[in-house]
């Protein structure tokens, strides 16, 4: 009873009193703080680190963990069966093993990428079977082209949160059918379609589309991810995450709104040059009006695949409000 009377005593002098609502906010309402990683790659070296009974993930865990909600790209399958695809130069399955270290950090991963279906859709569907056992939930990807796109909702503090997922980056055989378990393929008017369900169908109060998209090594996004980071948002997406160049990529706002265009590596070897070892965590603190603030934290990868924390300094800080982010040490 007592909350309630502060509440509306709070509500009341919001009104009275020109500028207290941004004072307010924080006060009234608990944020909610959501973390995304980019690639998470489960086997080559980090796989058999795991095998060793190594986490690659220790050395970040307690940034991880200290969000309320943990998002990665899990760039490979996980499975033990299936066939490589022939025509791949590279091409990633994981031991089942390593999800225990995925559910100790995680708690959902998107699928909508061009490594899910290196093993072929036996291996996609062993791997769907296997993440809803160890309990990791995911989005852009399933059973079937319905599932794929449907959005992976989570709830905290009474916010309720949807994920979206979609690949543009080929093959295009690895996306679901309506008879066929795949990916999410990003399709622009689907991808409109499904922002707007998840909030007239889902009841979404935040909705995020984590994108894989853009060509590898490129700093800056191409024409073509701008236009659809603008079309997500147009369509209600709150926030617009990225991957898939292997670097991080500018940052921008549209409509208040920031797009995050590539978070770049995470856990993944096999790189030697320094921008591709160079990844980021994003924490969104979330409100029922969108992203109040975000900030990036380096993530410097060495030569096993194991990230390891920058310096506070090196991340960018924004708070609602402001044009643009600035160094954290400047926040």
């Amino acid at each position: 009873m007592i909350g309630k009377y502060c509440s509306a005593l709070i509500a009341a002098l919001c009104l009275l009193t020109p500028g207290l609502p941004l004072a307010v906010e924080a006060l009234d309402e608990p944020g909610v703080s959501i973390a995304f990683v980019g690639d998470i790659l489960l086997d080559e070296l980090p796989g058999k680190l795991i095998k060793k009974g190594i986490d690659p993930l220790k050395p970040f865990a307690p940034i991880i963990d200290r969000a309320d909600i943990r998002v990665g790209n899990l760039e490979c399958v996980v499975a033990t069966r299936g066939a490589a695809e022939p025509d791949k130069p590279y091409t990633f399955r994981a031991h089942p093993r390593t999800l225990k270290i995925l559910k100790r950090h995680f708690d959902a991963v998107s699928l909508a990428n061009n490594h899910s279906g290196d093993f072929g859709p036996i291996a996609f569907s062993e791997m769907l079977t296997l993440l809803d056992r160890e309990g990791i939930a995911y989005f852009g990807g399933g059973k079937d082209l319905a599932a794929a796109h449907t959005p992976l909702l989570i709830e905290r503090k009474g916010l309720r949160i949807a994920l979206l997922g979609y690949n543009e980056f080929f093959p295009r055989s690895f996306e679901a059918d309506h008879d066929k378990a795949g990916i999410a393929w990003s399709e622009d008017e689907q991808v409109r379609l499904d922002i707007a369900n998840a909030r007239s169908q889902y009841h979404a109060d935040i909705v995020i589309p984590v994108m894989h998209w853009g060509w590898e090594h490129e700093p800056s996004a191409s024409q073509r991810q701008n236009e659809l980071a603008r079309l997500m948002i147009d369509a209600g997406a709150d926030a617009v995450v990225g991957g898939h160049p292997h670097v991080t990529q500018n940052i921008e706002h549209y409509r208040g709104k920031p797009i995050i265009y590539s978070l770049g590596n995470f856990v993944f070897d096999g790189f030697t040059a320094k921008d591709n070892n160079t990844g980021w965590l994003l924490r969104l603190e979330l409100d029922r009006q969108g992203v109040r603030r975000w900030r990036t934290f380096v993530a410097h990868i060495n030569g096993k695949g194991i990230p390891h924390p920058g310096r506070q300094s090196e991340g960018a800080c924004w708070e609602r409000g402001q044009e643009r982010a600035v160094a954290c040490d400047k926040n």
